[in-house]
């Protein structure tokens, strides 16, 4: 069995950069194997390893549960986040060049972490959601503080249509002086979604203009629906 750095870095990277800059989102086909997937839904109920667990009907973001992971994070989670990150840094790099702003974003992950920390943004994004019958997650974006990147994953650990019915992904585009494009996706368990966390570049007639997106989950109708959410930058509380 290869392991889980091995096995992202036999994606064809430049097809998913592809991908984000004509869509703002790529699936990536069998990342997680299916007893990985049972391993993180199990781990649910490891209070161990949360920092903090959220109802989300107490503020009103929708139905269900997801919990903080506490730092130092599993290691396939931590090896999940240090390896996807130098593939993308380009990407956002590339998009923020073309939308003529001067952010750029370090080219390892460990400096995002620190420059977030120095920021006062110390504990970990990362989180495990958890959806039920007629659990659903209303549409967002996840930023946490000054210090943002602008992509982030998720990872399907649930089947569709085995262990859940509903419960599709939702991206929403909002382009300027247009009416709002919903976009519905529903991959696989092992998959994973990397999609952008709160706009993407699209060119125009004059140039590349800002397409402000966000995303959340229809409401589930039968079983239960876990995903894992990695976010590579951190939050300050």
């Amino acid at each position: 069995m290869k392991s889980i750095i091995e096995r992202l870095q036999e994606k064809d990277w430049e097809q998913v950069g592809e991908h984000m800059h004509r869509q703002g989102y790529a699936v990536i086909s069998n990342i997680l194997t299916t007893t990985e997937c049972a391993d993180l839904i199990r781990s649910y109920h490891d209070k161990q390893l949360y920092r903090k667990t959220i109802s989300m009907e107490r503020y009103r973001f929708g139905a269900g549960e997801y919990k903080y992971f506490s730092y130092p994070l599993p290691s396939l989670i931590n090896d999940i986040r240090q390896t996807v990150y130098p593939h993308i840094a380009p990407i956002a790099g590339k998009w923020m060049e073309v939308l003529n702003t001067e952010q750029r974003f370090p080219a390892t992950h460990d400096v995002l972490k620190q420059l977030c920390h120095d920021h006062g943004q110390v504990h970990p994004t990362v989180l495990i959601l958890r959806y039920g019958e007629g659990g659903f997650n209303t549409l967002h974006q996840d930023l946490y503080g000054d210090i943002y990147f602008p992509m982030q994953l998720v990872l399907f650990l649930s089947d569709p249509g085995d262990d859940y019915t509903g419960g599709e992904f939702v991206l929403t585009e909002q382009i300027p002086r247009a009416q709002s494009k919903a976009i519905v996706l529903q991959p696989r368990r092992g998959d994973m979604l990397l999609f952008t966390t709160n706009f993407r570049p699209a060119k125009g007639a004059k140039g590349y203009y800002r397409v402000n997106m966000k995303h959340g989950v229809s409401p589930v109708h039968t079983g239960h629906r876990y995903t894992l959410g990695i976010i590579f930058h951190d939050a300050l509380s």
